[in-house]
Protein backbone atom coordinates (compact mmCIF):
# COMPACT_ATOMS: atom_id res chain seq x y z
CA UNK A 1 0.00 0.00 0.00
CA UNK A 2 1.45 3.35 -1.04
CA UNK A 3 1.56 6.37 1.22
CA UNK A 4 -0.30 9.47 0.07
CA UNK A 5 -1.42 12.87 1.23
CA UNK A 6 -4.16 12.89 3.82
CA UNK A 7 -7.05 15.32 4.31
CA UNK A 8 -7.98 16.02 7.92
CA UNK A 9 -11.03 17.77 9.39
CA UNK A 10 -12.47 18.19 12.88
CA UNK A 11 -15.94 18.92 14.24
CA UNK A 12 -17.48 19.11 17.70
CA UNK A 13 -20.89 19.70 19.25
CA UNK A 14 -22.33 20.00 22.74
CA UNK A 15 -25.03 17.32 23.24
CA UNK A 16 -26.06 18.33 26.76
CA UNK A 17 -29.88 18.40 27.33
CA UNK A 18 -29.93 21.86 28.90
CA UNK A 19 -33.06 22.75 30.86
CA UNK A 20 -34.53 19.28 30.46
CA UNK A 21 -35.59 16.76 33.07
CA UNK A 22 -33.81 13.60 31.93
CA UNK A 23 -33.47 9.97 32.93
CA UNK A 24 -29.84 8.92 33.16
CA UNK A 25 -28.74 5.57 31.74
CA UNK A 26 -26.26 3.29 33.46
CA UNK A 27 -27.94 1.69 36.47
CA UNK A 28 -30.86 -0.66 36.96
CA UNK A 29 -32.90 2.08 38.65
CA UNK A 30 -34.11 5.32 37.12
CA UNK A 31 -32.22 8.50 38.03
CA UNK A 32 -34.05 11.71 37.15
CA UNK A 33 -32.20 15.01 37.10
CA UNK A 34 -32.01 18.51 35.67
CA UNK A 35 -28.58 19.18 37.15
CA UNK A 36 -25.74 19.69 34.66
CA UNK A 37 -22.35 19.24 36.23
CA UNK A 38 -20.38 19.47 33.00
CA UNK A 39 -21.22 19.22 29.28
CA UNK A 40 -21.64 16.09 27.21
CA UNK A 41 -19.70 16.34 23.96
CA UNK A 42 -19.42 14.65 20.60
CA UNK A 43 -16.22 15.00 18.56
CA UNK A 44 -15.67 13.98 14.94
CA UNK A 45 -12.50 13.40 12.94
CA UNK A 46 -12.79 13.18 9.14
CA UNK A 47 -10.01 11.54 7.14
CA UNK A 48 -9.72 11.13 3.40
CA UNK A 49 -6.88 9.77 1.30
CA UNK A 50 -5.43 11.71 -1.59
CA UNK A 51 -7.39 10.92 -4.73
CA UNK A 52 -10.43 9.96 -2.63
CA UNK A 53 -9.30 6.35 -2.53
CA UNK A 54 -10.68 5.91 0.98
CA UNK A 55 -12.35 7.85 3.76
CA UNK A 56 -13.64 7.75 7.33
CA UNK A 57 -15.50 9.83 9.87
CA UNK A 58 -14.62 8.69 13.39
CA UNK A 59 -16.89 9.99 16.14
CA UNK A 60 -16.80 9.87 19.93
CA UNK A 61 -19.82 10.51 22.17
CA UNK A 62 -20.17 10.96 25.92
CA UNK A 63 -22.78 8.25 26.48
CA UNK A 64 -23.13 4.75 27.92
CA UNK A 65 -23.49 3.27 24.42
CA UNK A 66 -24.73 4.08 20.93
CA UNK A 67 -28.20 2.95 19.89
CA UNK A 68 -28.88 1.81 16.34
CA UNK A 69 -31.56 4.51 16.24
CA UNK A 70 -28.85 7.16 16.56
CA UNK A 71 -26.32 5.58 14.18
CA UNK A 72 -28.92 4.90 11.49
CA UNK A 73 -30.37 8.38 11.87
CA UNK A 74 -26.97 10.01 11.49
CA UNK A 75 -26.18 7.99 8.38
CA UNK A 76 -29.39 9.14 6.73
CA UNK A 77 -28.45 12.75 7.40
CA UNK A 78 -24.89 12.28 6.14
CA UNK A 79 -26.10 10.62 2.93
CA UNK A 80 -28.03 13.81 2.16
CA UNK A 81 -25.70 16.46 3.57
CA UNK A 82 -22.39 15.10 2.27
CA UNK A 83 -23.18 12.81 -0.70
CA UNK A 84 -19.48 12.53 -1.59
CA UNK A 85 -18.96 10.61 1.66
CA UNK A 86 -19.80 6.91 2.05
CA UNK A 87 -22.04 6.93 5.15
CA UNK A 88 -21.13 3.30 5.86
CA UNK A 89 -17.62 4.51 6.71
CA UNK A 90 -18.93 6.54 9.62
CA UNK A 91 -18.91 5.08 13.11
CA UNK A 92 -19.58 6.37 16.62
CA UNK A 93 -18.15 5.01 19.86
CA UNK A 94 -19.16 5.80 23.44
CA UNK A 95 -16.99 6.76 26.41
CA UNK A 96 -19.42 4.85 28.66
CA UNK A 97 -20.28 7.63 31.06
CA UNK A 98 -23.17 6.51 33.27
CA UNK A 99 -24.44 10.09 33.61
CA UNK A 100 -25.88 10.75 30.16
CA UNK A 101 -29.56 10.41 29.15
CA UNK A 102 -31.40 7.36 27.88
CA UNK A 103 -31.45 6.65 24.15
CA UNK A 104 -34.07 4.64 22.27
CA UNK A 105 -33.29 1.01 21.55
CA UNK A 106 -34.02 -2.47 22.84
CA UNK A 107 -30.66 -3.00 24.51
CA UNK A 108 -30.10 0.44 25.94
CA UNK A 109 -33.63 1.01 27.20
CA UNK A 110 -36.20 -0.69 29.39
CA UNK A 111 -37.37 2.09 31.64
CA UNK A 112 -40.91 2.26 33.03
CA UNK A 113 -43.33 4.90 31.70
CA UNK A 114 -42.33 8.26 33.19
CA UNK A 115 -44.05 11.63 33.56
CA UNK A 116 -44.48 13.78 30.48
CA UNK A 117 -41.95 16.33 31.74
CA UNK A 118 -39.14 13.76 31.45
CA UNK A 119 -37.34 13.95 28.12
CA UNK A 120 -38.31 10.93 26.05
CA UNK A 121 -35.70 8.54 24.72
CA UNK A 122 -36.68 9.45 21.17
CA UNK A 123 -36.33 13.19 21.87
CA UNK A 124 -32.81 12.77 23.16
CA UNK A 125 -32.03 10.37 20.33
CA UNK A 126 -33.17 13.02 17.85
CA UNK A 127 -31.01 15.64 19.57
CA UNK A 128 -28.05 13.29 19.24
CA UNK A 129 -28.75 12.66 15.56
CA UNK A 130 -28.88 16.41 14.92
CA UNK A 131 -25.72 17.24 16.88
CA UNK A 132 -23.58 14.24 15.89
CA UNK A 133 -24.48 14.74 12.25
CA UNK A 134 -23.61 18.43 12.55
CA UNK A 135 -20.19 17.60 14.01
CA UNK A 136 -19.55 14.98 11.33
CA UNK A 137 -20.62 17.27 8.47
CA UNK A 138 -18.51 20.10 9.87
CA UNK A 139 -15.50 17.78 10.11
CA UNK A 140 -15.99 16.56 6.53
CA UNK A 141 -16.38 20.04 5.10
CA UNK A 142 -13.40 21.30 7.13
CA UNK A 143 -10.99 18.68 5.81
CA UNK A 144 -7.76 20.13 4.50
CA UNK A 145 -4.33 18.72 3.70
CA UNK A 146 -2.76 17.77 6.99
CA UNK A 147 -0.30 15.52 8.74
CA UNK A 148 -0.40 12.81 11.41
CA UNK A 149 1.80 11.26 14.05
CA UNK A 150 1.20 8.59 16.66
CA UNK A 151 2.60 7.11 19.81
CA UNK A 152 1.90 5.09 22.92
CA UNK A 153 2.24 6.08 26.56
CA UNK A 154 1.02 4.78 29.89
CA UNK A 155 -1.33 6.00 32.60
CA UNK A 156 -2.77 4.00 35.47
CA UNK A 157 -6.50 4.50 34.87
CA UNK A 158 -8.37 1.19 34.72
CA UNK A 159 -8.42 -1.82 37.03
CA UNK A 160 -9.98 -5.24 36.62
CA UNK A 161 -13.23 -5.08 38.58
CA UNK A 162 -13.95 -8.80 38.89
CA UNK A 163 -13.04 -10.15 42.32
CA UNK A 164 -12.49 -13.93 42.62
CA UNK A 165 -12.91 -16.11 45.70
CA UNK A 166 -11.56 -19.45 46.87
CA UNK A 167 -14.85 -21.19 46.01
CA UNK A 168 -14.30 -20.40 42.32
CA UNK A 169 -16.95 -17.68 42.12
CA UNK A 170 -16.26 -14.20 40.81
CA UNK A 171 -18.23 -11.04 41.63
CA UNK A 172 -18.10 -7.76 39.77
CA UNK A 173 -17.10 -5.16 42.37
CA UNK A 174 -16.84 -7.90 44.99
CA UNK A 175 -15.25 -7.20 48.37
CA UNK A 176 -11.53 -7.88 48.51
CA UNK A 177 -11.43 -7.67 52.34
CA UNK A 178 -13.42 -10.91 52.54
CA UNK A 179 -11.42 -13.81 54.11
CA UNK A 180 -12.43 -15.87 51.04
CA UNK A 181 -10.84 -13.38 48.62
CA UNK A 182 -8.40 -15.17 46.33
CA UNK A 183 -7.38 -12.83 43.48
CA UNK A 184 -8.48 -10.30 40.88
CA UNK A 185 -9.73 -12.25 37.88
CA UNK A 186 -7.83 -10.74 34.97
CA UNK A 187 -5.20 -8.52 33.47
CA UNK A 188 -5.05 -4.72 33.43
CA UNK A 189 -3.73 -2.59 30.58
CA UNK A 190 -2.37 0.86 31.38
CA UNK A 191 -1.42 1.73 27.81
CA UNK A 192 -2.68 4.96 26.23
CA UNK A 193 -2.76 5.01 22.42
CA UNK A 194 -2.59 8.44 20.79
CA UNK A 195 -3.04 9.74 17.26
CA UNK A 196 -2.10 13.39 16.68
CA UNK A 197 -3.36 15.54 13.80
CA UNK A 198 -1.68 18.67 12.41
CA UNK A 199 -2.22 21.25 9.70
CA UNK A 200 0.21 21.60 6.77
CA UNK A 201 2.50 23.77 8.92
CA UNK A 202 2.58 21.03 11.54
CA UNK A 203 0.55 22.95 14.06
CA UNK A 204 -1.32 20.52 16.34
CA UNK A 205 -5.09 20.61 15.70
CA UNK A 206 -6.35 17.65 17.70
CA UNK A 207 -5.80 14.13 18.95
CA UNK A 208 -7.43 10.78 19.54
CA UNK A 209 -6.76 9.45 23.04
CA UNK A 210 -7.60 5.78 23.47
CA UNK A 211 -7.77 4.40 27.04
CA UNK A 212 -8.78 0.87 28.13
CA UNK A 213 -11.18 2.05 30.83
CA UNK A 214 -14.82 3.21 30.78
CA UNK A 215 -15.59 6.72 32.02
CA UNK A 216 -17.54 5.87 35.17
CA UNK A 217 -15.94 7.28 38.30
CA UNK A 218 -19.22 8.93 39.33
CA UNK A 219 -21.45 6.29 37.76
CA UNK A 220 -24.23 6.47 40.39
CA UNK A 221 -24.51 10.27 40.50
CA UNK A 222 -27.70 12.22 39.85
CA UNK A 223 -26.22 14.80 37.50
CA UNK A 224 -25.38 15.02 33.81
CA UNK A 225 -21.65 14.63 33.26
CA UNK A 226 -18.97 13.30 30.91
CA UNK A 227 -17.23 11.83 33.96
CA UNK A 228 -13.41 11.80 33.88
CA UNK A 229 -13.23 12.76 30.22
CA UNK A 230 -14.46 16.24 31.12
CA UNK A 231 -11.49 16.91 33.40
CA UNK A 232 -9.18 15.12 30.97
CA UNK A 233 -10.17 17.31 28.03
CA UNK A 234 -9.77 20.39 30.20
CA UNK A 235 -6.34 19.33 31.39
CA UNK A 236 -5.03 18.48 27.92
CA UNK A 237 -6.31 21.78 26.52
CA UNK A 238 -4.81 23.74 29.39
CA UNK A 239 -1.42 22.29 28.50
CA UNK A 240 -1.63 22.16 24.69
CA UNK A 241 -4.17 24.70 23.49
CA UNK A 242 -7.69 25.75 24.42
CA UNK A 243 -9.09 25.07 20.92
CA UNK A 244 -7.63 21.59 20.62
CA UNK A 245 -9.98 18.78 19.59
CA UNK A 246 -9.79 15.77 21.92
CA UNK A 247 -11.54 12.63 20.66
CA UNK A 248 -11.93 10.12 23.48
CA UNK A 249 -12.05 6.39 22.83
CA UNK A 250 -12.55 3.47 25.19
CA UNK A 251 -10.46 0.42 24.30
CA UNK A 252 -11.45 -3.16 25.17
CA UNK A 253 -12.45 -2.82 28.81
CA UNK A 254 -15.59 -4.83 29.55
CA UNK A 255 -14.03 -6.11 32.77
CA UNK A 256 -12.27 -2.85 33.65
CA UNK A 257 -13.25 0.12 35.79
CA UNK A 258 -11.60 3.23 37.26
CA UNK A 259 -12.37 1.80 40.70
CA UNK A 260 -9.42 0.43 42.64
CA UNK A 261 -10.46 -2.94 44.07
CA UNK A 262 -7.68 -3.51 46.63
CA UNK A 263 -6.55 -1.13 49.41
CA UNK A 264 -8.60 1.80 48.14
CA UNK A 265 -8.19 3.68 51.44
CA UNK A 266 -4.52 4.34 50.81
CA UNK A 267 -5.35 5.77 47.39
CA UNK A 268 -8.02 8.01 48.91
CA UNK A 269 -5.49 9.39 51.40
CA UNK A 270 -3.01 10.29 48.66
CA UNK A 271 -5.73 12.01 46.63
CA UNK A 272 -6.60 14.14 49.66
CA UNK A 273 -2.94 14.99 50.14
CA UNK A 274 -2.83 16.06 46.49
CA UNK A 275 -5.55 18.58 47.31
CA UNK A 276 -8.34 16.89 45.33
CA UNK A 277 -10.72 16.83 48.31
CA UNK A 278 -12.29 14.05 50.31
CA UNK A 279 -15.00 13.05 47.83
CA UNK A 280 -13.15 10.04 46.48
CA UNK A 281 -14.91 9.53 43.15
CA UNK A 282 -14.57 13.17 42.11
CA UNK A 283 -10.94 13.13 43.23
CA UNK A 284 -10.34 10.07 41.03
CA UNK A 285 -11.67 11.99 38.04
CA UNK A 286 -9.09 14.75 38.44
CA UNK A 287 -6.30 12.30 39.19
CA UNK A 288 -7.11 10.32 36.02
CA UNK A 289 -7.14 13.56 34.03
CA UNK A 290 -3.69 14.44 35.35
CA UNK A 291 -2.34 10.98 34.52
CA UNK A 292 -3.68 10.94 30.95
CA UNK A 293 -2.49 14.50 30.34
CA UNK A 294 0.94 13.55 31.66
CA UNK A 295 1.03 10.65 29.19
CA UNK A 296 0.20 13.10 26.38
CA UNK A 297 2.93 15.44 27.65
CA UNK A 298 5.46 12.63 27.41
CA UNK A 299 4.45 11.18 24.04
CA UNK A 300 3.52 14.27 22.02
CA UNK A 301 7.07 15.72 21.76
CA UNK A 302 8.41 12.31 20.79
CA UNK A 303 5.69 11.65 18.20
CA UNK A 304 6.32 15.14 16.82
CA UNK A 305 9.77 14.01 15.75
CA UNK A 306 8.06 11.74 13.21
CA UNK A 307 5.20 13.74 11.71
CA UNK A 308 4.00 12.17 8.44
CA UNK A 309 2.71 14.39 5.63
CA UNK A 310 1.91 11.23 3.66
CA UNK A 311 0.43 8.08 5.18
CA UNK A 312 -1.02 4.76 4.08
CA UNK A 313 -4.77 4.93 4.63
CA UNK A 314 -7.47 2.30 4.25
CA UNK A 315 -10.83 1.61 5.85
CA UNK A 316 -12.63 -1.74 5.74
CA UNK A 317 -16.15 -2.41 6.97
CA UNK A 318 -17.09 -6.02 7.74
CA UNK A 319 -20.63 -7.16 8.49
CA UNK A 320 -20.55 -10.59 10.07
CA UNK A 321 -22.91 -12.85 12.01
CA UNK A 322 -21.57 -13.78 15.44
CA UNK A 323 -22.51 -17.00 17.17
CA UNK A 324 -24.94 -16.15 19.96
CA UNK A 325 -24.90 -17.76 23.37
CA UNK A 326 -27.32 -20.65 23.65
CA UNK A 327 -29.82 -20.32 26.47
CA UNK A 328 -29.91 -23.57 28.45
CA UNK A 329 -32.73 -25.15 30.44
CA UNK A 330 -30.97 -23.91 33.58
CA UNK A 331 -30.83 -20.37 32.15
CA UNK A 332 -34.54 -20.57 31.38
CA UNK A 333 -35.45 -21.79 34.86
CA UNK A 334 -33.36 -19.09 36.51
CA UNK A 335 -34.85 -16.37 34.33
CA UNK A 336 -38.42 -17.53 34.87
CA UNK A 337 -37.87 -17.62 38.63
CA UNK A 338 -36.38 -14.11 38.56
CA UNK A 339 -39.21 -12.71 36.44
CA UNK A 340 -41.86 -14.24 38.70
CA UNK A 341 -40.20 -12.90 41.85
CA UNK A 342 -39.73 -9.40 40.43
CA UNK A 343 -43.34 -9.30 39.19
CA UNK A 344 -44.50 -10.03 42.71
CA UNK A 345 -42.24 -7.27 43.96
CA UNK A 346 -43.53 -4.85 41.32
CA UNK A 347 -47.12 -5.57 42.38
CA UNK A 348 -46.15 -4.78 45.97
CA UNK A 349 -44.73 -1.47 44.76
CA UNK A 350 -47.66 -0.52 42.51
CA UNK A 351 -48.45 2.61 44.55
CA UNK A 352 -44.93 3.98 44.24
CA UNK A 353 -43.78 6.40 41.58
CA UNK A 354 -42.43 4.55 38.51
CA UNK A 355 -39.27 6.66 38.81
CA UNK A 356 -38.59 5.51 42.37
CA UNK A 357 -35.55 3.31 42.93
CA UNK A 358 -37.50 0.23 44.12
CA UNK A 359 -40.13 0.36 41.36
CA UNK A 360 -37.81 1.13 38.47
CA UNK A 361 -35.31 -1.49 39.64
CA UNK A 362 -38.00 -4.18 39.74
CA UNK A 363 -39.32 -3.09 36.33
CA UNK A 364 -35.91 -3.30 34.70
CA UNK A 365 -35.06 -6.62 36.35
CA UNK A 366 -38.15 -8.11 34.77
CA UNK A 367 -37.10 -6.94 31.32
CA UNK A 368 -33.51 -7.99 31.95
CA UNK A 369 -34.51 -11.59 32.66
CA UNK A 370 -37.35 -11.74 30.15
CA UNK A 371 -34.76 -11.41 27.39
CA UNK A 372 -33.38 -14.81 28.38
CA UNK A 373 -36.83 -16.42 28.22
CA UNK A 374 -37.45 -14.89 24.81
CA UNK A 375 -34.03 -16.00 23.59
CA UNK A 376 -34.63 -19.58 24.76
CA UNK A 377 -37.96 -19.78 22.94
CA UNK A 378 -36.51 -18.25 19.77
CA UNK A 379 -33.56 -20.62 19.73
CA UNK A 380 -35.89 -23.56 20.38
CA UNK A 381 -37.60 -22.58 17.11
CA UNK A 382 -34.22 -22.35 15.38
CA UNK A 383 -34.27 -18.53 15.39
CA UNK A 384 -31.86 -15.89 16.71
CA UNK A 385 -28.82 -18.19 16.59
CA UNK A 386 -26.53 -15.42 15.37
CA UNK A 387 -26.14 -11.68 15.91
CA UNK A 388 -25.25 -9.38 13.00
CA UNK A 389 -22.48 -6.93 13.86
CA UNK A 390 -20.60 -4.22 12.02
CA UNK A 391 -16.83 -4.06 12.45
CA UNK A 392 -14.57 -1.25 11.25
CA UNK A 393 -10.85 -1.77 10.59
CA UNK A 394 -8.55 1.06 9.53
CA UNK A 395 -4.95 1.51 8.58
CA UNK A 396 -3.59 4.98 9.31
CA UNK A 397 0.12 4.99 8.59
CA UNK A 398 1.78 2.52 10.94
CA UNK A 399 -1.25 2.15 13.19
CA UNK A 400 -4.43 0.11 12.99
CA UNK A 401 -7.80 0.87 14.51
CA UNK A 402 -10.67 -1.58 14.88
CA UNK A 403 -14.12 -1.28 16.43
CA UNK A 404 -16.82 -3.46 17.93
CA UNK A 405 -20.18 -2.74 19.57
CA UNK A 406 -19.59 -4.56 22.87
CA UNK A 407 -18.22 -4.01 26.34
CA UNK A 408 -15.44 -6.22 25.08
CA UNK A 409 -13.38 -7.93 27.77
CA UNK A 410 -9.73 -6.92 27.82
CA UNK A 411 -8.30 -10.31 26.85
CA UNK A 412 -9.94 -10.12 23.42
CA UNK A 413 -8.37 -6.75 22.74
CA UNK A 414 -4.97 -8.07 23.76
CA UNK A 415 -5.35 -10.99 21.34
CA UNK A 416 -5.99 -8.57 18.48
CA UNK A 417 -3.09 -6.30 19.46
CA UNK A 418 -0.69 -9.21 19.81
CA UNK A 419 -1.46 -10.63 16.35
CA UNK A 420 -1.83 -7.34 14.48
CA UNK A 421 0.91 -6.51 11.98
CA UNK A 422 0.49 -2.83 12.81
CA UNK A 423 3.09 -1.06 14.90
CA UNK A 424 0.30 0.03 17.23
CA UNK A 425 -3.35 -1.03 17.36
CA UNK A 426 -6.24 1.00 18.73
CA UNK A 427 -9.17 -1.14 19.94
CA UNK A 428 -12.44 0.81 20.02
CA UNK A 429 -15.27 -0.76 22.00
CA UNK A 430 -18.88 0.40 22.39
CA UNK A 431 -19.20 1.43 18.74
CA UNK A 432 -22.82 0.38 19.06
CA UNK A 433 -25.42 -0.64 21.60
CA UNK A 434 -23.12 -2.35 24.07
CA UNK A 435 -23.76 -5.46 26.20
CA UNK A 436 -20.90 -7.36 27.79
CA UNK A 437 -18.83 -9.87 25.85
CA UNK A 438 -17.00 -12.03 28.44
CA UNK A 439 -14.05 -14.38 28.18
CA UNK A 440 -13.99 -18.10 28.93
CA UNK A 441 -12.41 -17.31 32.29
CA UNK A 442 -15.19 -14.88 33.21
CA UNK A 443 -17.87 -17.38 32.22
CA UNK A 444 -16.46 -19.87 34.71
CA UNK A 445 -16.48 -17.27 37.47
CA UNK A 446 -20.02 -16.10 36.74
CA UNK A 447 -21.58 -12.88 38.09
CA UNK A 448 -23.01 -9.85 36.31
CA UNK A 449 -21.14 -9.23 33.08
CA UNK A 450 -20.98 -12.98 32.44
CA UNK A 451 -24.67 -13.95 32.95
CA UNK A 452 -26.52 -14.67 29.73
CA UNK A 453 -29.03 -11.87 30.41
CA UNK A 454 -26.24 -9.30 30.01
CA UNK A 455 -24.17 -11.22 27.45
CA UNK A 456 -26.09 -12.31 24.34
CA UNK A 457 -22.75 -13.17 22.73
CA UNK A 458 -20.22 -15.30 24.58
CA UNK A 459 -16.53 -16.19 24.24
CA UNK A 460 -17.03 -17.98 20.92
CA UNK A 461 -18.41 -14.81 19.36
CA UNK A 462 -15.69 -12.75 21.01
CA UNK A 463 -13.04 -14.87 19.33
CA UNK A 464 -14.87 -14.59 16.00
CA UNK A 465 -14.37 -10.83 16.25
CA UNK A 466 -10.68 -11.36 17.03
CA UNK A 467 -10.19 -13.55 13.97
CA UNK A 468 -12.06 -11.24 11.59
CA UNK A 469 -10.36 -8.07 12.77
CA UNK A 470 -6.89 -9.62 12.75
CA UNK A 471 -7.59 -10.80 9.19
CA UNK A 472 -8.85 -7.38 8.10
CA UNK A 473 -6.01 -5.47 9.73
CA UNK A 474 -3.27 -7.73 8.46
CA UNK A 475 -4.64 -7.68 4.91
CA UNK A 476 -3.79 -3.97 4.89
CA UNK A 477 -0.13 -4.79 5.53
CA UNK A 478 0.24 -7.45 2.85
CA UNK A 479 1.73 -5.15 0.20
Amino acid sequence: MNAGKILVGWGQEDVTPYGKNVSLRGQFHVRLTKEIRDPLMTTALALEAEGKSDQAIIVSLDAVGISNYVTDGCRKVLATEIPDFDANKFFISATHTHTAPDQPGVVLSSRPPLDDDVMSEESYGNLLIEKISSAAVRAWKARRPGALSWGKGHAVVGFNRRVSYFNGNTVMYGKSDDPNFSHIEGYEDHGVDMLFAYDVKHKLTGMIVNVPCPSQCTESAYFVSADYWHETRQEIRKRHGKDLFVLAQCAAAGDQSPRIMVNRQSDARILELKGYGNEYNMARRQDIADKIAAAVDEVLPLASKDIRDSVEFAHKVDNIALTRRRATEEDLETAMSEVAAWKVRLEELKDQEPSSVPYSSAYRRIGFNQRVIDLYEEQKRGENLTMPVELHSLRIGDIAMCSNRFEYFLDFGLRIKSRSKALQTFIVQLAGEGTYLPTERAMKGGSYGAFIASTPVGPEGGQEIVEKEVESINSMWEN
